[in-house]
Order: C-alpha cells, then structure tokens, then sequence
C-alpha cells in the first residue's frame, strides 16, 4: 500500500541567492553560491552528498552544469524540468529517494539565468497540445481572462477589481522592502498601482511579475537523522503534484479556478492531516505570476470561501500581521523568478520561519508553511503543493 512522505524526511540546510539582473554572476557562480550556502548551514562537505536533482529550464540539458560548477564529479545528477514547478520538482524526486533509502543525503538546486537569454516574458504561450491550430496567446493575456471573468462572475466592476488585485501587489512589495535577496525592494501605493501602464486589462505593469537571475538550494536526509546535523530541522509534511489539462477541452470550464491547485490542495491536506486549511495554514508562497493568480489561489487552497477572496484582501488577512501571511518574503512579484529556481526559493522562506531567523519579516507563529507552483495557464497546468513543519 503507498504510503505518504508526511515526517519522513526533513530538510537540513538551505541556501538562496539574491535575485535580480545579476549581469556579474553565471548560472555556475550562482549554483555555487547556493549550494555552498546549504552545505554550511547542514554541517556538511560537498563530499557528502549522495545524489542531486537539478532544476532549470534555460542552463543547462544535462546534470552536468552541476557536477562541473560544485565539483560533483561522478555523482548521479538528474536534471528536472516541470515548467514553474521545475525547483519544487526537483526537491520531490530528492526527497522520494532518500525516504526510499536509495541515498542519505540529497541535494535539490535550482537556477535559471534568464535575464542574458533576453526573454521577457511577454512570448505567445504554445506547445504540442496546440497542433498549429491554436491562436497565439501570452502568459498576460491568459490570466487577464481569468480576472475579466473572476470580477464579472462575482460582481465586481472594473474599479472594485482592479483594487482587488491592486492590494495584492502593494502588500507584496511591501514585504520586498524586508528581504535584502528580493529583486525589488520597494513600496509602492495603490495609486501607482492603478495607473500603471496596461500589459493585458485588467493587469497593470505592478500585477505582474518580473524575469529574474537566481538560485536555491536544499539538502535533505531521513527524518530520523537530521538531528545529527542541526537541532532545528523542517520536516516535509507533503509533496504533492496535479497535472491537468481538461480546461483545454470543456466548453463549462469557468475560467474563475484552477482545478488543479484544488486538486493538489486537497491531496496535501490529506498527506499531511490538515483539516481547516484557514486555520492551521501559519503562511503561505505561492505562485504570483499575476496578481489574480494569487486572489484566486486563495480560494483554490481553501484559505477564502469562493468569491469572497476580496473581502480577505481588504482586511489585511493576508498581510504579514494578519490571519494567514501570504508571501512574507515579497513572491515572485518581489523576489523575482527564475523559472528553474523558484520553487525552492519558496521553501527557503518556510525553512527561515520556521526555525524563527527570518529577520525583520519573521512571522509571530509561522506554525505549517504551504508553498504552491502554477506551470502554464489557468486551463492547463502543472501544480505542486507543498508543506512543511517542525
């Protein structure tokens, strides 16, 4: 019978670069930062690790960037690649083999370089599902659509929803302001926010996300040994992961959720024995491609009653002295993303919470972290839940 990873392995040592246009670091210079910062922070050498899983979707189509950048020669090094779930993804599969006992100690690194391959973001959102019958869209224009038809379902008028989503991005940038890693570091008001140029109506250039440089990484043993490294170890309470793309194919697909967010959500619970979500939730990261991703993600993970997000981003729920903290460390709106690094950037800042050193962001009572990846577009897409505790 399977059985979950619930407190079966836990994480030992972590290590993040600062995000941003790092035009003075290679993808190498990064991974070695990273990774070094983790070996440290477990008490450990490179010599010790036993396997490593790398994530990334521009440096790199081998494990070789990594045995060559940390000197992991003759290591086995698989490369992951899971769209925007691509760094949590790589900690899953490290995870599973040493729960496995296929090894002791495993490495999950993640890193994209992205701001030298000129990308912006902005590319028409394809793939072999669409056989060339397809209309070019963008990553903008797809969750526009699902803010135009999250405010006309719920009744909202163009200027309640566009202040909606506006706080979102306020209280992100806000949180930035605390973090000396994140890619943007300053606030900005509401009012800027609301007149910012349009990328795709409704969303302004403040709701959406920027293309970053970075990398982050994990070390991760058997439950029953991380003690032996630190006495504050973060036990993995669930890994779970929903890939669907039915949204691409169904006339009633309702544009306003992501059935795969649900889907995952509700099997973490069940791994990691969550039964108020709202409740024992302590924070969250997830994944704020678009400031709606995030209003609706709320809803999806069962943190807001469906169609009543709005009121919980009005009272400050989300903030960092609210019910809930939603991305203490800024997101990906603040903190940046490199696609192949995000995800274990999200879990770094579980890990600091947790342990109480997260600086001035530290939460009062973190209590469980969830982190949550959104890989392609509203109607089809990879979705990893995680969660994490002492």
């Amino acid at each position: 019978m399977a059985e979950g990873i619930k407190d079966r392995v836990a994480i030992v040592g972590m290590g993040c670069t600062k995000f941003g246009e790092n035009w003075d670091k290679s993808a190498d210079d990064m991974m070695v930062e990273a990774a070094y910062e983790a070996y440290e922070d477990a008490g450990i050498e490179p010599k010790d690790i036993d396997a490593a899983w790398y994530g990334t979707t521009s440096s790199g189509s081998t494990g070789g960037p990594v045995a060559g950048a940390l000197k992991l020669q003759y290591v086995p090094i698989t490369r992951v690649e899971n769209a925007c779930a691509t760094a949590s993804d790589a900690l899953r599969n490290a995870s599973y083999a040493v729960a496995s006992r296929v090894c002791d100690i495993a490495l999950a690194i993640g890193v994209d370089k992205l701001k030298d391959t000129g990308f912006s973001g902005l590319g028409s959102a394809g793939g072999i599902m669409d056989a060339g019958v397809r209309p070019s869209t963008t990553a903008p224009g797809m969750f526009a659509m699902m803010a135009t038809k999250y405010f006309f379902r719920y009744g909202l008028s163009p200027d309640e929803g566009k202040r909606m989503i506006g706080l979102v991005s306020v209280k992100s940038h806000h949180n930035g302001t605390l973090n000396p890693k994140a890619h943007f570091q300053r606030e900005v008001s509401l009012e800027t926010v609301l007149k910012a140029p349009i990328i795709a109506w409704p969303l302004g250039l403040f709701d959406c996300c920027g293309v970053s440089d970075g990398s982050a990484a994990a070390i991760v043993v058997r439950a029953e040994d991380a003690k032996k490294f630190r006495p504050d170890p973060v036990r993995i309470k669930a890994l779970q992961m929903s890939v669907g793309n039915e949204g691409l194919v169904r006339s009633d697909y309702d544009y306003t959720h992501v059935e795969s967010t649900w889907q995952a959500g509700l099997k973490a619970y069940e791994e990691a024995g969550v039964k108020t979500p709202r409740e024992e939730i302590g924070m969250a990261e997830v994944h704020d491609c678009f400031s709606i991703t995030e209003a609706v993600t709320m809803e999806d993970l069962q943190f807001s009653p469906r169609g009543e997000v709005r009121a919980d981003i009005e009272s400050g729920f989300f903030n960092l002295d609210g019910g809930l903290p939603v991305q203490p460390d800024g997101g990906l709106k603040c903190f940046g993303h490199p696609i192949g690094a995000s995800g274990l950037r999200m879990i770094y800042e579980m890990y600091k919470q947790i342990q109480g050193k997260a600086g001035p962001r530290q939460l009062k009572n973190p209590k469980l972290g969830l982190t949550h990846n959104l890989g392609g577009a509203p109607p089809a897409c990879t979705i990893f839940v995680g969660i994490y505790g002492e």
